[in-house]
């Protein structure tokens, strides 16, 4: 069949005949006349004298999940198509998935239907496929996506929202369109009919689409997408929501894992540990013994006793609701897609914790749930269980107000509190206007600190610039944590992949760590240091270390606010660990045997204390002119014979990507030393080839670093450099 050419038109000459059917769709009462109504409307629309017909797909797009580039006219001949315009970021386009996912599973492309996302974005970060791919993974997105970057194709049909399905016949002719979310039986019926129409007339075809998943050619982790973080202050455990492996962590400090809650499947179940799913849970926050929990895509508050080991559900039926007042209790209230929470005070004076503070994202609301009987901010007293909105019209705005019904929000992702005066008041990162904003605890006003600006609908104001409250410029952040110790918020702006500093008294908005460029570096100081789409953050350590969710690098990266430097906390299991979901880990690499010629080279001694990091950094230089063999991984590896001890959680191997940016090798001095003296082996293997590539050749080298470790505070330690040129 031919491609459209001049023939496409856009969505608008769909809308005089798709209005006159929903009007009818309203009068009628039983599924037999939906069906009739729909199956004349397709009569008609098919019998139109020209196709309303979709442009074909722009050559050179990006795609994912498929073999190869999908052709409208070549590959989706006899196809009901759904097309689905989306932003990865949007929470509308987010409430769709399961629709969609519901409709996969009714219907194959063997019944004669497929649905490709078409991704559209809203922000820069979005147009880059790698993220697009994060967004594929995190999301279980399992039908074709093509990266739309320019908006082509969106443009061309003149599409204006998302997210916008726009349904397909078999000769890439358009019969409907649904603008937004919340349209699932109006997108059964419409695609149920079409099968049947277009069945009737033998026009539907059987065979398959090449489908090819990315998900597959992914190794294991032990995280996946971690969404948040949060520290039990009092035992310096930490909670980790490992949003894409559906499971809460509990955690000690050097990174054993004590519990695993639910995984790695999504479910809804409360129960002991060992029953217990959620569904890609973000925000969490833990109080003498007992976490809450943002299970977002159940849209449910759930809670962890640790004690008891059970879960239970505190806020939400487990179906997205759509109310925007509420004041039922907790178990009765529906909810929308909830994404933060932390701990509150009512109005006494005693910090009871009795308040959990919620960003629901989904209705761009600020909720609380109490957890005990007491008052909000201008509100009469209110009885334990209640769930309510406490700020946020609901519209989706960048509107500040005096009165917190008034103002307006846009998916607020992250919360954090200032219970101290003069701030006493609750930090939100407002994640579609680029903004952090804070709403007072003592009369619910909400103010602009940074990003964003004044027009209260423009919800495109973002960028990377630092600077004073609406001159700094923020991309889509999705957590805030207050260190009380220096009076200063930190922001995960994440579509920057970097982490800010805000002062709030002055408004100043600076970039603490990050580069902007998301390739992995573990191990640096915070001007080189690199993240990728950090979702969450939390101060420990009495405000020496900054907690960093880094999702899309699946990890939990640790700031030294006094070192400035940031390393990676190893994730690992202990024979006594309570696991309920398989836990995935990589496979250890296996240390190659030392070739004879290999150089030794024994360092001088260093002396360390416990709980202290020591970094090797590796600046090995290779003849003129040669390069890292494309395909055969240059590797490093740890090791401390007779002193296994000193490796527990350590992370003992890694590749060496690049000549021109080496790791650096962190370990961490455990607290219980075994021994007072001890050496540490750095190995490294190099495969590289003459600049000709005529010749390819390995080079070993074996660095020993005896350690002196001493029960007396040290200072600073400096980076034990591992040079060698051969």
């Amino acid at each position: 069949m031919a491609a459209p050419g001049s023939r496409g038109r856009s969505l608008s000459g769909l809308l005089p005949a798709q209005t006159s059917l929903e009007y009818a769709l309203l009068d009628a009462v039983t599924q037999q006349e939906k069906d009739s109504l729909v199956y004349q409307y397709l009569q008609k629309v098919d019998g139109w004298e020209q196709d309303l017909l979709v442009p074909e797909f722009p050559e050179g797009l990006e795609w994912l999940n498929t073999e190869e580039p999908i052709s409208v006219y070549k590959d989706l001949c006899g196809k009901i198509v759904i097309l689905d315009f989306f932003a990865y970021c949007c929470i509308n386009c987010i409430h769709l998935l399961p629709d969609l996912h519901a409709l996969e599973h009714t219907y194959s492309d063997k019944d004669g239907l497929l649905i490709i996302g078409v991704h559209s974005a809203k922000f820069p970060n979005e147009k880059v496929l790698d993220n697009i791919k994060s967004a594929v993974l995190r999301y279980n997105i399992t039908h074709p996506v093509v990266n739309d970057a320019d908006a082509s194709l969106w443009q061309e049909l003149e599409v204006s929202c998302w997210p916008t399905l726009v349904i397909l016949g078999p000769r890439g002719n358009m019969l409907f369109s649904l603008i937004g979310e919340g349209h699932k039986d109006k997108l059964f019926l419409y695609t149920s009919i079409a099968l049947k129409y277009y069945k009737d007339r033998g026009q539907i075809r059987d065979d398959k689409i090449g489908i090819k998943l990315y998900k597959d050619s992914l190794p294991p982790s032990p995280l996946l997408f971690p969404g948040k973080v949060t520290v039990d202050q009092v035992t310096n455990r930490l909670v980790i929501a490992d949003t894409g492996h559906h499971r809460i962590l509990v955690v000690w400090k050097n990174g054993q894992i004590q519990y695993s809650i639910g995984g790695p499947n999504p479910g809804r179940k409360d129960g002991i540990f060992s029953e217990s799913t959620f569904n890609s849970p973000q925000g969490v926050a833990i109080m003498n013994n007992i976490i809450y929990v943002a299970d977002t895509e159940n849209h449910l508050i759930r809670k962890i006793d640790l004690e008891a080991e059970k879960v239970s559900t505190v806020a939400g039926i487990g179906i997205q609701g759509t109310d925007k007042e509420g004041g039922a209790k907790g178990e009765q209230q529906p909810i929308s897609s909830p994404w933060d929470v932390v701990f509150g005070t009512s109005g006494s004076e005693v910090q009871r914790g009795d308040i959990l503070w919620i960003a629901m994202a989904g209705t761009h609301q600020i909720w609380a749930l109490l957890l005990d009987s007491g008052k909000l901010p201008k509100k009469n007293e209110l009885t334990k269980g209640t769930c309510l909105r406490f700020a946020g019209s609901g519209n989706e705005e960048n509107r500040n107000n005096a009165y917190p019904h008034k103002a307006g929000f846009a998916q607020p992702s992250g919360l954090s509190l200032a219970s101290e005066d003069p701030w006493s008041c609750l930090f939100v990162a407002d994640s579609e206007s680029s903004t952090v904003r804070t709403v007072s605890l003592k009369d619910g006003a909400v103010k602009h600190l940074v990003g964003g600006e004044r027009d209260p609908m423009n919800l495109f104001a973002f960028g990377d610039v630092d600077g004073v409250g609406i001159n700094a410029k923020l991309q889509h952040p999705l957590g805030v944590t207050w260190d009380k110790k220096r009076n200063l918020l930190y922001v995960a702006d994440s579509y920057n992949h970097k982490i800010k500093v805000v002062d709030p008294k002055t408004k100043n908005c600076t970039t603490l760590a990050g580069t902007g460029g998301t390739n992995n570096v573990t191990s640096s100081s915070f001007t080189e240091s690199t993240f990728n789409e950090p979702g969450g953050l939390c101060i420990g350590e009495n405000g020496q270390l900054l907690y960093v969710a880094d999702t899309n690098n699946h990890q939990i990266k640790m700031m030294d606010l006094e070192t400035k430097m940031v390393s990676v906390l190893p994730i690992f299991r202990s024979e006594n660990a309570v696991v309920d979901g398989p836990f995935l880990v990589e496979k250890q690499k296996t240390l190659p045997k030392l070739p004879k010629s290999a150089p030794s080279i024994r360092l001088s001694p260093v002396t360390v204390c416990a709980g202290q990091t020591l970094q090797f950094k590796l600046r090995l230089d290779l003849p003129s002119g040669s390069k890292l063999t494309e395909g055969v991984p240059s590797c490093w590896f740890l090791r401390a014979e007779g002193n296994e001890w000193l490796l527990q959680g350590q992370i003992p191997s890694g590749d060496i990507e690049n000549i021109s940016s080496q790791p650096t090798i962190s370990l961490q001095i455990p607290d219980d030393c075994l021994s007072l003296e001890a050496i540490v082996s750095v190995s490294v293997f190099l495969y590289y080839c003459s600049a000709d590539s005529s010749a390819c050749m390995m080079k070993a080298i074996l660095f020993s670093q005896p350690l002196q470790i001493t029960d007396t505070q040290q200072g600073c330690i400096a980076p034990v450099e591992l040079r060698y040129v051969f």
